[in-house]
């Protein structure tokens, strides 16, 4: 007997099926049955599922005679399970990787409750991907299993059938049965809450909610949405068949009418002329379900009058004069933003003609975020080498927090941020200011690059269209022509930088900057950072920080990151870390050891509280480095990532440490040591010769001591590498020796 029925229901989805049947049959968790349920579908749903019970003995095909709706092809797959657990999917969502292992350790965690309710996300066609917003009802926090009564907030969540796991025997018991129609989830989800003895939450999200532009079944404009006031009646009569249920009677009329209210508003459901028959319908179910005393919230109560009273042309009414306040709102938005915009660029005119600050310098970091990286870590060496000079950082209010109270903080755009642009000596701009910035001749231009180039960059990406993405190579030139200084981290990035972005301004080959506290931290830094990180002491912490992918629009998740950590056991800790251009975090797995760390602000903190880094072609690797510790690179599509972006050289000709090219490869890398043995320390110690010859932890003395004080003669020059003596990993020396290296 399987522990899992996955029972899937198919008409009309032919195009997405072959991708929700295969995220079932892909999960590493294997113990299951597939109930493909075939609802008399007239395209060919049908065939897709014999080909794939033909290829695989879990899939068990259902063939029905007539078309009987959502609901009753539901129920046939139910006639035909025999797991433990009965899991429900539509045929255009998706289970997401991971998701039974997860639901499976959940379970067991909670004593196999009678529904184990867990997360999901909308996806778009634009890849965008959005997580239900009442994940915090999914929270594992407090005693578990637990009865409704203990968690109310989950009849918050969208009333759904495939956010949970039910027992089959619990089902069988109470003997629930889907109904026909449309909203055929209503009259089964909430007696199945009220009634479970037993439920459990997972904080995960384990389904992928497909957001279709056309063709879902509750987007139809139809009379079948009338189906809804049946729903309801059934629920209700559950509720006076079990005088136990009565105490949720209050909220499920909240929800009634809530519901009914949303129906109706939608402008996509209802056929034209039926609108006020449908209000007619939602007052004699008000008037049949109410209860006595309720009290309603303030805002709801605009929704309880429309159903109520039938109120059509009231509410109609009031939906048109709000539509009017929200276009004048726009258009005087529109207005006001048009006149200051319009004054900020006379002011910032009349600014460039006024003389230069010589004792002001202003810096700001990538995409104009909180203190740190190589700008931060000049503006503070300015501080303390040159205090008669003025700092400021340019950053939004959200991360004001992170610059020191001795730099003055300036928000872009404001009447101050022109000011400094116009009127700074010095300008170091990490990041591209959100408009085009007038360089001055008595100013001086210092450049931050992003590390050191692996992946093509500037004029190289002319013949790239995917990596270019539309990108003015003659503004860029532009740009180039105001740089008076370029800091290049290595020989490697010097020729490079000299070549894709030529001009006239002298390239500063010093080190990174930002690399500077990699090189000079101690042991209580590193065990600081762990500590706020929640590191258990004597874990192996894995940085894993993938680089962007300019070919697609959603971020690339090559990984089951819950599998690779139940592979490697309770010694390793994940740290997520999505590129910043997503936006998001990786995603996909919440297991207690993997940790996202996407949102921290200080990539240099991450690496110094991490034993290894795991990556693709970031050009993290190279700053990494200079810790000496292990890295390992998972390139499992690097051939796409040649042919799109391009690269300055072969990885696998000089890697800095093992590559694996699938996720058992990878697995294997790390439990049997390799990544830490002699061979990737081999390669590592090459890979160092190459790119970290200079980085001492100097990096931004020596550019200040030369843009900023004029100190040519004397500069330190880089420590030899037998004198830098980079923190060890905190895990090291608390490991054992790896088994035999791989050939």
């Amino acid at each position: 007997m399987p522990r899992f029925s996955v029972i899937v229901p198919a008409y009309n989805v032919q195009a997405y099926l072959h991708e929700a049947l295969h995220s079932v049959l892909r999960q590493s968790f294997t113990d299951l049955e597939l109930i493909a349920v075939d609802d008399c579908s007239p395209d060919g749903s049908g065939e897709i599922i014999d080909e794939l019970a033909a290829a695989d003995p879990r899939v068990r095909p259902v063939h029905l005679t007539e078309n009987v709706g959502l609901g009753r092809a539901r129920n046939a797959g139910m006639e035909h399970a025999t797991g433990d657990y009965l899991v429900f999917l539509d045929g255009d969502d998706t289970l997401t990787p991971g998701a039974l292992a997860a639901t499976a350790d959940r379970l067991k965690e909670t004593g196999s409750p009678d529904v184990l309710v867990y997360d999901y996300a909308r996806t778009y066609w634009t890849g965008r991907e959005v997580r239900n917003m009442q994940a915090r009802q999914v929270t594992e926090d407090g005693p578990a299993p637990f009865r409704l009564a203990e968690r109310p907030g989950l009849l918050n969540l969208l009333m759904v059938v495939w956010n949970k796991a039910y027992s089959r025997e619990f089902i069988a018991r109470e003997g629930f049965r889907f109904p026909p129609g449309y909203y055929e989830d209503t009259p089964w989800t909430y007696p199945v809450l009220m009634a479970a003895e037993t439920i459990a939450t997972l904080d995960r999200v384990c389904v992928h909610y497909r957001q279709r532009r056309q063709g879902n079944i509750l987007g139809t404009t139809s009379r079948k949405h009338f189906d809804i006031f049946d729903q309801y009646d059934r629920v209700f009569a559950q509720l006076d068949a079990r005088p136990e249920f009565a105490e949720w009677r209050p909220v499920l009329f909240r929800r009634m009418v809530d519901h009914y209210a949303t129906v109706f508003a939608r402008p996509d459901r209802l056929p034209r002329g039926s609108r006020p028959e449908f209000l007619r319908r939602a007052r004699e179910q008000y008037r049949r379900h109410h209860v006595p005393g309720l009290r309603l919230d303030p805002r709801t109560r605009l929704r309880h009058g429309l159903v109520r009273f039938a109120a059509h042309r009231t509410y109609r009414a009031l939906r048109l004069a709000k539509a009017a306040k929200l276009r004048f709102g726009r258009a005087w938005t529109a207005v006001r933003g048009g006149l200051r915009a319009s004054l900020m660029r006379l002011h910032y005119r009349v600014q460039l003609r006024l003389p230069v600050w010589d004792d002001l310098a202003v810096f700001t970091g990538a995409r104009m975020t909180g203190h740190g990286g190589d700008a931060g870590a000049i503006e503070e060496k300015v501080r303390d080498l040159a205090p008669h000079l003025r700092t400021a950082w340019l950053t939004g209010p959200a991360h004001h927090h992170t610059v020191p109270t001795a730099t003055r903080r300036i928000t872009p755009g404001t009447a101050a941020y022109w000011t400094a642009l116009a009127r700074a000596k010095y300008l170091v701009l990490g990041g591209e200011p959100g408009h085009p910035v007038v360089k001055r001749r008595a100013q001086v231009r210092v450049q931050p690059m992003p590390g050191t180039p692996l992946k093509r960059m500037g004029l190289d990406l002319q013949d790239r269209p995917a990596a270019a993405r539309g990108t003015d190579f003659a503004a860029l030139l532009d740009d180039v022509d105001t740089w008076d200084y370029v800091l290049s981290a290595n020989r490697h990035s010097t020729l490079v930088w000299e070549r894709v972005l030529p001009g006239s301004y002298t390239t500063l080959e010093y080190g990174r900057p930002a690399n500077d506290r990699l090189l000079q931290a101690s042991s209580e830094d590193v065990a600081a950072v762990r500590e706020q990180l929640g590191i258990p002491h004597g874990t192996v912490a894995v940085l894993y920080a993938p680089t962007f992918r300019d070919h697609r629009r959603s971020q690339h998740r090559p990984l089951d990151l819950d599998r690779v950590l139940r592979a490697l056991g309770p010694r390793f800790t994940v740290l997520a870390r999505a590129h910043p251009s997503y936006g998001e975090p990786l995603g996909g797995g919440e297991h207690a050891r993997l940790v996202d760390v996407s949102g921290h602000r200080s990539v240099e903190s991450l690496c110094l509280a991490s034993d290894a880094l795991l990556t693709d072609y970031s050009s993290l690797m190279f700053d990494y480095a200079h810790l000496d510790r292990p890295i390992v690179l998972y390139t499992d599509d690097q051939e796409v990532y040649e042919a799109t972006r391009g690269t300055y050289f072969d990885l696998r000709s000089c890697p800095p440490g093992a590559v694996a090219r699938d996720e058992d490869e990878l697995i294997d890398i790390f439990s049997t040591g390799h990544w830490r043995g002699s061979r990737s320390a081999q390669l590592r110690a090459a890979f160092r010769t190459r790119f970290c010859a200079l980085d001492d932890g100097r990096a931004a003395e020596r550019v200040v001591r030369h843009v900023f004080l004029g100190q040519y003669a004397g500069m330190p020059g880089p420590r030899p590498a037998e004198e830098q003596h980079p923190q060890p990993a905190a895990s090291s020396g608390l490991l054992p020796p790896p088994t035999t290296e791989h050939s």
